[in-house]
């Protein structure tokens, strides 16, 4: 008869005797979602303070939009490229540029690049994917900041982008809380153009600003035409769906220069202390 082993017995192997905390099974039963809602949001605030993240400037746009490289690579086969769809990367790849641009000037003038007492502001902060959100975080490494990407899978996984910090870069299954943690410290909000997780990203702010669930936060929405184009806000306004105060509650740029000068009028800047 072999000896036995006290060291690999039916009750160590047992799933009951795992610690909670390390069994997985456990943890991912439809019962335990409070536990996995709350260590979604312990997680993220935990490592950002760690990090002396104390503000941030949410980017947002689609991730569908062109880098310069596909336009780059789509002009070198152009026999083959039909001119719309020449001209759509062009038009794309100028809003990613600006969003690059804005991604880098905020780093360097608003707080993320030279800490105050250990915090940093005014961090650019993006849903972590490509197109525009790559581009803002490409920006703010570029500046030599630190940057945030507050990923989500989705059944098609969305992949971080290279230019994220990476000890930034999160990833999260509750869309609910992932909003949670880009409003809560955001300071303004930028919208380059997009769909519909962009059109979700925005109303969800308007609606917080609005309804006062969070102060009131600088709103800007990057290419007037795009926007006035796919959102006719006025007529919300003159069907008494909302209130015309609340056109105010946004601006529109058309320059990564003009979005900071914007933000800069409604008190978005370094700290002074």
């Amino acid at each position: 008869m072999d000896p036995i082993d006290p060291n690999d017995s039916p009750q160590l192997r047992s799933p009951s005797y795992r610690l909670p905390a390390q069994d997985t099974d456990f943890l991912l039963r439809e019962e335990m979602r409070a536990m996995r809602f709350a260590l979604e949001y312990a997680k993220a605030d935990l490592l950002l303070r760690d990090w002396g993240v104390r503000s941030t400037i949410i980017v947002f746009g689609s991730a569908r939009v062109a880098a310069p490289e596909q336009l780059a690579a789509a002009e070198l086969s152009a026999n083959t490229t039909d001119p719309q769809t020449l001209a759509r990367l062009r038009r794309q790849v100028a809003w990613y540029e600006a969003a690059r641009a804005f991604g880098r000037i905020a780093s360097e003038r608003g707080g993320a690049l030279a800490p105050r007492n250990r915090w940093h502001d005014n961090v650019i902060a993006t849903g972590g994917g490509g197109g525009i959100m790559e581009a803002a975080n490409r920006g703010a490494q570029e500046a030599g900041a630190p940057s945030i990407g507050f990923n989500i899978t989705l059944p098609m996984e969305q992949m971080p982008n290279r230019y994220i910090t990476p000890q930034l870069a999160f990833r999260f299954h509750y869309f609910a809380m992932r909003k949670m943690h880009l409003a809560m410290r955001a300071n303004a909000l930028v919208v380059f153009p997009g769909g519909f997780g962009t059109f979700d990203e925005l109303f969800e702010i308007l609606t917080l600003s609005q309804t006062r669930k969070m102060p009131p936060v600088p709103i800007v929405l990057f290419d007037e035409t795009y926007w006035r184009r796919v959102i006719n806000f006025d007529a919300l306004a003159e069907e008494g769906l909302i209130s015309p105060a609340d056109l105010a509650l946004f601006d529109f740029a058309g320059s990564a220069e003009e979005i900071w000068t914007k933000l800069l009028a409604k008190g978005v800047g370094a700290p002074a202390g």
